[in-house]
This record gives structure tokens, sequence and C-alpha cells, in this order.
């Protein structure tokens, strides 16, 4: 898998572009047909309430994961550390933590996902320490300007969103502060939900807290995100949804090119075959210079 990457991240350097790789861990998220039949784990064990989850087997409805024991957390940590090895082995520039959207360091954070009654629940300061020591694993192996951590206050995405969202995360912030990382990725927009449990977070108030570079991301158009950096609520925006549908989304904003339409979910990923994600044609190699899949 490491010398598989470094195909990706040897034809980024040659481009002189720079590539950072999200650590991820699913958490109550996935399932137990990816683990031999035993079941996901998670700060509790409380699952997911949403219909069902895709799987190796198709979709199956979501289960009850099992609460890791405090015993063993230290050995979740130490996988992040390891991947940040092999992600420095394999070429990469920098890592990214995935702290967002109802994956696992997230149901860390949120007291809806964490019932525990450790040192790792109960409180917004000890719902921060698994990210904390996560943090500090990872900087033993990146400098902390080679790191980021990526936040979602306002999503309800895989069942999230919690009463004292604006304590929690503010809380978070101002820690997050004290590393001098890379950046904060905060995915203040509404455009993929919001769990309606208060005023939407702003990047305004993460300015407040967290003095480092600071990503806005979801739901922002060129203009918007424009708007936000001039504001000086953002440093950066980042896209996802519209790189999808359209690889050369740079070069089209550059251009003013008009951008291809939104692509449905189902072609988000290929898991059983060739079509979506890697095969939507750029602008300039569209016959018809618009979105066409046919």
């Amino acid at each position: 898998m490491t010398e598989g990457w470094k195909h990706t991240t040897n034809a980024v350097h040659e481009k002189g572009g720079v590539i950072f790789l999200q650590l991820w861990h699913m958490g109550r998220a996935s399932h137990s047909s990816f683990h031999g039949g035993k079941p996901a784990v998670a700060p509790s064990a409380i699952k997911i309430n949403e219909p069902d989850i895709h799987t190796p087997t198709g979709k199956q409805p979501h289960e009850v994961p099992r609460a890791l024991e405090t015993s063993e957390i230290p050995r979740v940590v130490a996988d992040y550390r390891r991947a940040a090895e092999r992600a420095k082995q394999a070429g990469f520039d920098g890592v990214e933590l995935h702290a967002a959207n109802g994956y696992l360091i997230d149901q860390f954070l949120q007291s809806k996902t964490n019932h525990r009654t450790d040192e790792y629940g109960g409180s917004v300061e000890n719902r921060y320490r698994f990210l904390k020591e996560v943090i500090e694993a990872v900087t033993s192996v990146w400098p902390a300007q080679r790191v980021g951590v990526h936040l979602s206050p306002n999503s309800p995405f895989n069942d999230m969103g919690s009463p004292d969202y604006r304590e929690q995360f503010t809380f978070v912030a101002g820690q997050l502060d004290r590393f001098g990382l890379a950046y904060l990725h905060v995915v203040d927009g509404l455009a993929f939900g919001f769990h309606n449990l208060g005023v939407p977070m702003t990047l305004a108030e993460f300015r407040k807290v967290f003095h480092g570079p600071l990503i806005g991301n979801c739901g922002y158009t060129k203009e918007t995100a424009e708007k936000a950096i001039a504001e000086g609520h953002a440093d950066l925006i980042s896209f996802g949804r519209p790189f999808i549908s359209n690889p050369d989304l740079v070069e089209r904003f550059r251009n003013g090119w008009p951008l291809a339409e939104p692509a449905p979910m189902s072609d988000w990923s290929s898991p059983t075959g060739g079509k979506g994600y890697t095969d939507f044609p750029a602008y300039a190699q569209s016959p018809t210079r618009s979105y066409n899949r046919s």
C-alpha cells in the first residue's frame, strides 16, 4: 500500500503540487462485514440512527458498535501514529486528521455519541482528550506545521449534532491553536445539512480562538469563497463535490468556464466498476463543452 501511494505522490510533485493524506477511522460508521464479523468500535455503544450502510454485500442496517475499553484507546492512538509514519514513507507532504462528519474522533468529541464515564468522556475537556493524544502521536512523526485537523461543528452527517456543540468546538479550536498546526479545516457551510440545534457556527467564531491558517468548506462557489477570504474569515476555501464532476475545477475557475452539472451520489465512487469519479471529462476535452455522461 505504501509503495503504491508513491506513484500518486510522485505524480503530484512532478506537477509542482503538494499533497496531504487524510487519516481516517470510521468508528461506528463502519460495519461488522468489514471486520470479519466483529462489531465496529466507538466511544460508546450507540448506533447510527439512519436506515442503512453500504457494505461489501450491499446495503445493511446500521449496527450497535462496541464501546472501546479504556485500555484499548492507546492502541488506537498508536494506529494513527503508524499511519502517519507510512504517509511520510509514501512521500506525502503532511497529514490531515479527520475529526469531522461523524467518524471516530468526532464521535469522541460530541456528547451525542460519547457517553463515557472515564477520562475520555463527561466534559468538553475529556471528550477532547482522544484528539489531543492523536495529535501528540502524529506530531511525534511530522512537525506540527505539516499536520491539519478537520472539524464539522454544524453537520448532521452520520447522525451527528450535540446540544453543546458551540461550547465543545470552541474549546477544541482553542486547544488546537496551541500546537502551531498547518491549518484548521472547518465544515462551516450548510450545503450538506445542519443539525438545527442552534445558530450555525461561523468561521468568524473560529477566528477568535484559532490564530493559524483557517480553511472553510461546504457549499462554496468561486464568488462566495473569494468573499470569505477577502473579508478575512478564511485564509483558504476547500472544494469537495465540485471537484468530482469538474476534475479541472481550478482551470474552470481561472478561465471563467462553466461548471459541469453536479454528479449524482451514485457516481461519487465506483466500488464495482469504472463508471464515475475518475472518468468525468475536463472542460476542454468535452466535445459539447458541458457535462456529458453518455
